[in-house]
């Protein structure tokens, strides 16, 4: 939602600081899903693995025209080719039910 981006927008900027948080590449794959209700954590767990594997950031597609407070790199309607190290997916569910899971890329 349009709150929920911008609150998300502020958190990162809060959490990592306005220097790193513009070097974050963020992307919504509920664009392309949808609300997958008890299965989007699991789905964007899974888009996050393939990140990190493949390189390549899942575009946040139909994107527009954001709110002038959402200003961080959202990869807007086109993949990305690039190094990725960790990836973040916060999951926010009805009834405050909330979870945040990182994911690193294996070295072994």
């Amino acid at each position: 939602t349009g709150l929920g981006d911008i609150a998300e927008t502020k958190a990162i900027k809060m959490l990592f600081g306005q220097e790193l948080a513009k070097k974050a590449t963020i992307s919504a794959t509920k664009s392309m899903t949808g609300h997958l209700l008890g299965g989007a954590g699991a789905v964007e767990m899974a888009a996050c693995a393939l990140a990190i594997r493949d390189g390549v950031i899942p575009p946040t597609i139909n994107l527009e025209n954001p709110d002038p407070e959402c200003d961080l790199d959202y990869t807007a309607n086109q993949a990305k080719e690039k190094k990725v190290r960790v990836t973040l997916n916060n999951s926010f569910g009805f009834g405050g039910h909330n979870a945040t899971l990182v994911a690193t890329e294996f070295k072994g």
